[in-house]
């Protein structure tokens, strides 16, 4: 067991006859770690991406709201009219009548013999 932890701690393994599965593993495993670190990392940089739209989108929805009730206070009919009597423009007393055309329906041949 002492010599087995003493060669190990001197890396005989590495200089040995046969060395070349022992570089063979360690070098799969050293590309295997670069892959995972490369993997992490993007995976973080997506994290952060996210959480940086997430945040945009939650500004964006604040300032529509914000829009929203701007344009309902400007379409209210106080506001209007207050608008309009700058340029001497008041609202009518009399409300709107709505107008209604009858179709004058057109008679057929027969119906004009007829008569």
């Amino acid at each position: 067991m002492k010599n087995g932890v003493y060669g190990i701690l001197k890396a005989r393994f590495l200089i040995e006859d046969d060395a070349i599965k022992s570089w063979r593993f360690i070098v799969f495993v050293i590309a295997l770690c670069i892959f995972m670190i490369a993997n992490t990392q993007r995976f973080e940089q997506k994290v952060f991406e996210i959480n940086k739209l997430t945040n945009q989108v939650k500004e964006l929805r604040s300032e529509f709201v914000d829009r929203r009730s701007e344009l309902m206070k400007l379409k209210m009919e106080s506001t209007v009219s207050e608008k309009m009597a700058e340029r001497l423009i008041f609202p009518s007393t009399v409300p709107p009548v709505k107008i209604k055309i009858k179709k004058v329906e057109e008679k057929s041949f027969l119906k004009k013999i007829w008569q």
